[in-house]
């Protein structure tokens, strides 16, 4: 060994035992457990621009999120667009159910002005254009909203995904998920290789033999975060599942979230999961 590298072996092994060294590793764990924790924008970067717009989705990727998280829904005449409620009143300029009105109806409406002028003339989007503008930029999480409504909603979704190629995601960038778990029981059978999640914010459903169900079909359980424990995160895991919770509109319940140690936090704020954005 020459001179070089025994000094730098001695500065190496001086640094490894110094308070500096400890303080680095600290603060590289705390990156290493924020960047093992995927971020998901909620309706896209919801804090920040109008829920379900390509202005929210596009913030939500601006913002380095992992995955944006949308709502589909299904037209009268049969169009799949990405909208959270059932009715268009909350966050357009217009009045009525998704399903009774036509995709042109729908593209008629004002869907951002609501949040600031600045969001103007923003659409309700189409489930197409979404996968068509986002695949490959970043993970795509689908809730299928109140699918009882639209008998056939998962064939459509499947073949969607599937005219694209994304009935094989890699990396889990397609995930599927629904309050409706006999809809994801469906998904599962139509798209045995993307991921299901479930959604609930009902403690019964924590229950162990309940837990045990869902895992037969589904890859995440997804509670809203009031019903987070430890205890919860690692029988979950125990099942093969992940964990998904929501919605952070807090920094509070991020460092919670990060506390119990679940694998995704979906979020309003994708910088109060991420302080890098």
């Amino acid at each position: 060994m020459n001179k070089r590298s025994i000094l730098g072996a001695g500065f190496a092994l001086s640094l490894l035992f110094s308070p500096f060294h400890e303080a680095l590793a600290a603060d590289s764990a705390t990156t290493g457990d924020l960047r093992k924790i995927d971020n998901v924008a909620h309706r896209g970067a919801t804090g920040y621009a109008p829920e379900n717009t390509l202005a929210a989705f596009d913030k939500g990727v601006e913002m380095k999120s992992d995955y944006i998280e949308i709502d589909v829904q299904r037209s009268k005449d049969g169009e799949l667009v990405v909208i959270h409620d059932t009715t268009v009143d909350r966050t357009t300029d217009g009045t009525g159910y998704i399903k009774d009105l036509t995709f042109e109806q729908l593209r008629q409406l004002d869907a951002g002005s609501w949040k600031g002028e600045q969001f103007t003339g923003e659409k309700i989007p189409s489930f197409s254009e979404i996968l068509d503008r986002y695949r490959g930029k970043t993970g795509i999480l689908i809730e299928l909203k109140a699918p009882e409504l639209y008998p056939g909603i998962e064939e459509q979704v499947a073949q969607e995904l599937t005219q694209r190629n994304l009935d094989r995601p890699n990396n889990e960038k397609i995930i599927i998920q629904s309050f409706n778990f006999e809809s994801m029981k469906k998904m599962n059978t139509l798209l045995p290789n993307v991921p299901i999640g479930v959604l609930t914010s009902s403690k019964a459903h924590t229950a162990p033999e309940a837990l045990k169900e869902f895992s037969a079909y589904a890859d995440y359980f997804n509670p809203s975060y009031g019903i987070v424990t430890k205890e919860l995160v690692a029988e979950v895991h125990g099942l093969g599942m992940k964990i998904s919770s929501w919605t952070v509109r807090s920094q509070e319940a991020a460092d919670f979230l990060i506390e119990m140690g679940v694998d995704a936090i979906i979020t309003d704020y994708p910088d109060y999961v991420d302080p890098r954005n």
